[in-house]
């Protein structure tokens, strides 16, 4: 069994967004040289999400409503959290509804996706460096 390993580092210059990870994760595949195996994609940090949808902007458009009606942002003082001195409780509540990781199969040296699949990463409190680790297994 092989295993591979690498960060990707973003900044995302806005409280919130969605990138799409894709074309950085198909790379680490390549670069892997596993042909058979899995591919885990995770977000280090508790303000931040990987999920996987369509890379379509009207359903990204409607997952920013539906997470500010869930978990709207202000008033900041509605979350006990916040009251350390943060202004990022409702991050948090977004992070674990959009979930931490992701895991794709690799098949034949590619990411196993269903149709329209990718895999995105969800940003919500950010402005400051943050890490995405790909961990890939298999031979």
């Amino acid at each position: 069994m092989q295993s591979f390993r690498r960060e990707i580092w973003l900044e995302v210059p806005t409280r919130r967004a969605f990138l799409n990870l894709t074309p950085q994760i198909e790379a680490c595949v390549a670069e892997s040289s596993i042909k058979e195996g899995l591919c885990l994609i995770n977000a280090m940090h508790i303000t931040a999400s990987v999920f996987i949808n369509d890379d379509e902007t009207g359903l990204h458009h409607d997952y920013e409503m539906w997470l500010e009606d869930l978990a709207p942002h202000e008033p900041i003082d509605r979350y006990r959290h916040n009251l350390t001195g943060e202004d990022n409780g409702d991050a948090h509540l977004k992070r674990q509804i959009m979930g931490r990781e992701v895991v794709v199969a690799v098949t034949g040296g590619r990411l196993d996706f269903g149709t329209w699949e990718q895999i995105f990463y969800g940003e919500f409190d950010g402005r400051r460096r943050k890490r995405v680790l790909v961990k890939i297994i298999g031979e």
